[in-house]
């Protein structure tokens, strides 16, 4: 197995996230198979960034703790993360922002000056420190010549290849002999690289979602500016003044019969909690992200938690049908966005996709996706043939299974009434009780059926376990990865992971707990709001939680580590 850790640090402004990417595609294109996650403070300029790579021969899902190069380009680069590089770990500092290090492991580059006298250009210095990173691992130029033309155009991209080489030639014939480290490069790879956004975009596309209104709020935004890019497609893309606005602009395009979305973050979601409950009386399909970031109030706007699963099972006063998915990779955030689409038309309900900034913005290689695989199911339509005439049309119907056939407004000759208020079959606002009672049990009558299209959580690992973690969304990668070191060092473990969290799998979850001696939840959050909805649904209470809430993604060390040493909340 070839491994390798970069990362690139810096302050904002300085191009950190630019070269990251551009050293991550061109770790694709070689054939490896890369995640790579990045970490930014929530201002314009000044403020510590870095990016992460992992780059490997075989399929990875998480990012490693140990680094074996650090490109810094400023002092606090430099002291922050010094001291997590491996045995063989290796700094590149940029000589015109740090002090001089005569060390072993500290390679000293003059990036500014190398720009201005190689490129003509000191705005090349990023690709003056691109090529010193080629060097060192001694990956040939081709590949990230061909990018930068591509990112650049071919007439504008001549001071950035004579930088790229400029960086290159002077990390070989100062440093080659020392310190090269060579990595292998795979000949054939048929993976793309895509972060979690990109994919949920991709299947809002693909489900034939056509209108998305949202208010820019990280870590969701890229998923309205992606959709923006597909505009060719027939995709209708509003910024609405806010999340209020928003949610009901999605629930008017989905009452029209359009497949519509919204994609926000935790506190813009508050706002749209009363749109919400709208889509639920009204049985008006949507599709809500949440990509959650630490909160309360604006939080932490550029980090990560997963701090909003108990508030978007129970948003909203009154009782109404929903369901709630999670991805737990870039895969996960393609497929399971399609399920959302139909699962919302079929069931006439709001879907809430449950993402977070690590999946939001990490990049993974994974396959090309399936496009076979993809169904639409629109669900129960009216059809003026069917024995019903237009005159006697009745939106909310009382049906055995809760659902009523949908006619669209001004593409039937069916008039399609609803109300806010509690209404009746026709839609029209009633004060009677007993009609009350009944609209609401013929609403939660789809629950009996939804429950059905809940896929049972994934397992892996050892089918004897002595102790099972339990973990949802995007710790899958790393909750995965500790498994195979439990397994490795003589703990028998297997993994439970949800990706489908409402209507609650309960059966199959209680099914596998049973089979472990203890059993752990893995979870971004302060309060173990799963192992929380585990004990409510199942009546089994964990043997203990391994919490992270301080902004950033688990690792699988650190859980590992903490299994080991016992260090779990009870």
């Amino acid at each position: 197995m070839v491994e390798t850790t970069l990362m690139i640090g810096g302050e904002a402004g300085q191009g950190v996230q630019s070269i990251g990417f551009i050293l991550t595609k061109i770790f694709t294109r070689s054939g490896y198979y890369v995640f790579s996650d990045q970490d930014y403070e929530s201002r314009v300029r000044g403020g510590h960034n870095f990016f992460r790579i992992r780059v490997k021969d075989s399929e990875v899902g998480a990012i490693h703790e140990d680094l074996d190069i650090l490109l810094a380009l400023n002092q606090e680069s430099v002291d922050l993360h010094r001291k997590e590089l491996s045995s063989k770990g290796m700094v590149i500092f940029n000589q015109d922002k740090v002090s001089d290090i005569e060390e072993d492991g500290l390679i000293g580059i003059p990036l500014g000056k190398l720009a201005q006298e190689k490129a003509g250009n000191p705005v090349t210095a990023n690709t003056v420190a691109l090529g010193a990173c080629l060097g060192l691992l001694d990956l040939d130029l081709d590949i990230a010549e061909e990018l930068l033309k591509e990112i650049f155009g071919e007439d504008s991209a001549d001071a950035n290849l004579k930088a790229l080489n400029a960086g290159n030639n002077h990390i070989k014939s100062t440093y080659n002999k020392k310190f090269s480290i060579t990595l292998p490069i795979r000949t054939k790879s048929n993976n793309i690289l895509i972060n979690g956004n990109e994919a949920l975009a991709l299947g809002s596309i693909a489900a034939g979602c056509k209108f998305i209104s949202a208010y820019p709020m990280t870590p969701a935004s890229s998923i309205m500016e992606y959709m923006a890019s597909h505009e060719n497609m027939g995709i209708i893309v509003v910024q609405a003044e806010d999340e209020i606005a928003a949610i009901n602009m999605a629930i008017g395009a989905g009452y029209t019969g359009v497949r519509a979305m919204t994609a926000t973050s935790g506190s813009g979601f508050c706002l749209m909690v009363e749109g919400l409950g709208l889509a639920g009386l009204t049985e008006t399909p949507v599709v809500i992200v949440d990509a959650q970031r630490p909160g309360p109030a604006v939080g932490l706007p550029t980090r990560t938690e997963q701090g909003d699963l108990q508030f978007v099972l129970s948003a909203h006063h009154g009782d109404f049908p929903r369901a709630v998915l999670a991805p737990s990779t870039v895969e996960d955030a393609f497929y399971l966005t399609i399920k959302a689409f139909n699962l919302a038309e079929k069931y006439q309900i709001p879907v809430i996709i449950l993402t977070d900034h690590t999946l939001a913005t990490s990049y993974q290689t994974v396959p090309y996706f399936d496009f076979s695989k993809i169904t639409i199911d629109r669900g129960e339509l009216f059809d003026a043939t069917g024995g019903i005439k237009p005159s006697d049309y009745k939106r909310h119907a009382e049906t055995s299974s809760g659902i009523s056939p949908r006619a669209f407004p001004g593409l039937s000759e069916a008039l399609v009434v609803t109300d806010s208020d509690e209404h009746g079959e026709d839609g029209h606002m009633i004060e009677d009780s007993k009609i009350r009672s009944r609209q609401v049990e013929k609403r939660l009558r789809k629950y009996h059926s939804l429950e059905k299209e809940i896929e049972a959580p994934l397992t892996y690992g050892a089918t004897k376990p002595e102790i099972t973690l339990v973990g949802w969304g995007s710790t899958r990668g790393a909750v995965q990865e500790a498994v195979d070191m439990l397994n490795n060092t003589g703990t028998p473990t297997n993994m439970l992971h949800l990706n489908e969290l409402w209507p609650f799998p309960g059966k199959s979850v209680k099914y596998i707990l049973k089979k472990s001696r203890k059993s752990y939840v893995i979870e971004g959050n302060a309060s173990g709001q799963l192992a929380r909805l585990i004990r409510t649904e199942t009546g089994i209470t964990v043997d203990g939680k391994v919490l992270k809430y301080d902004g950033r993604p688990f690792t699988p060390a650190e859980i590992y580590r903490r299994i080991k040493k016992g260090e779990v909340t009870q």
